[in-house]
């Protein structure tokens, strides 16, 4: 919503069942994906609104407040105050934020402003969804415990540095649609087709154990057929990781060769991963596809 020639207001809600065991870990995770929408525009959270779904003849009112305090650390941790919110009674449990935040239009992304030989970069790496549904099936390896709630509780505050730099063309952050699907969209909008280099893409460990025990949830296949055959033919391994639906995943960006250095930079400066792990190129067919390399 623009306020003046220079300033412009985003808005985003978003909300999720729960997707890890503990209650406050929840609320977390359900802030930080709530607020990523903001820094994808390149914005700058000012407050939030919480929204509650529970089950109140089954689950006690204390688990609630536990999830909702998670949120609110979240907030304070990335400096806006949670200014109250909306519960009702709901089958299941649900958490999430309405949030406000304030972006100088110059600096305002989009996800349809790529452009051909933009070079593409993740923030976070892929597998969250095979890591939680192998936890859910009690395959995950001890050592593996806890790696996907810190990186969904990881925000992706870098977003709003990234929109400072001339040569970010364009941001947007990888939740349930996965990589391939929210990659689609921007090429979609931006009329591009994209190159992945799949030994480039950053991953969380143990991947492969748990493709080949099945730990990978329902969501990987409906993002595969929402692509409408705008997808190679893939592996089990290419089709498990490139549709695998995130929570509170990374941001994606098209980025100029010029940039690339810049933006790493920042990156590494944020311990970050900024590996180029593919290219945007001209959509000469008029479908836009992604190839792998």
């Amino acid at each position: 919503y623009r306020l003046s020639d220079e300033r412009a207001l985003v808005v985003t809600a978003d909300f999720i069942t729960p997707v890890v065991d503990d209650a406050r870990d929840w609320g977390r995770v359900a802030a930080a994906n709530a607020v990523s929408d903001i820094y994808a525009m390149g914005g700058t959270p000012q407050l939030a609104i919480a929204i509650l779904g529970w089950p109140i003849d089954t689950l006690a009112p204390e688990v609630a407040n536990q999830v909702v305090q998670g949120g609110r650390d979240v907030c304070a941790q990335l400096g806006f105050p949670l200014a109250g919110g909306h519960s009702i009674d709901a089958p299941e449990p649900i958490f999430g934020l309405a949030v406000t935040g304030t972006v100088a239009r110059a600096h305002l992304k989009q996800n349809d402003a790529a452009c051909a030989d933009d070079l593409l970069i993740l923030t976070k790496p892929l597998g969250i969804g095979i890591h939680t549904t192998a936890e859910k099936q009690g395959k995950l390896h001890a050592a593996h415990r806890g790696l996907a709630t810190e990186l969904m509780c990881q925000s992706n505050q870098v977003g709003a540095l990234l929109a400072k730099l001339d040569g970010v063309h364009a941001l947007t952050d990888v939740t349930g649609f996965g990589l391939a699907g929210h990659l689609m969209e921007m090429c979609r909008g931006s009329n591009l087709c994209a190159i992945l280099d799949p030994a480039a893409i950053p991953e969380l460990p143990g991947l492969d154990d748990y493709i080949a025990l099945g730990c990978v949830p329902g969501g990987t296949q409906r993002n595969f057929d929402a692509l409408e055959n705008r997808l190679p033919t893939l592996t089990l391994r290419e089709f498990a990781v490139l549709c695998d639906p995130q929570t509170s995943g990374g941001l994606l960006m098209a980025v100029s060769p010029d940039a690339l250095g810049d933006v790493q930079k920042l990156l590494v400066k944020e311990a970050l991963p900024s590996a180029v792990l593919g290219s945007l190129i001209p959509n000469e067919s008029g479908e836009s596809v992604i190839r792998l390399q």
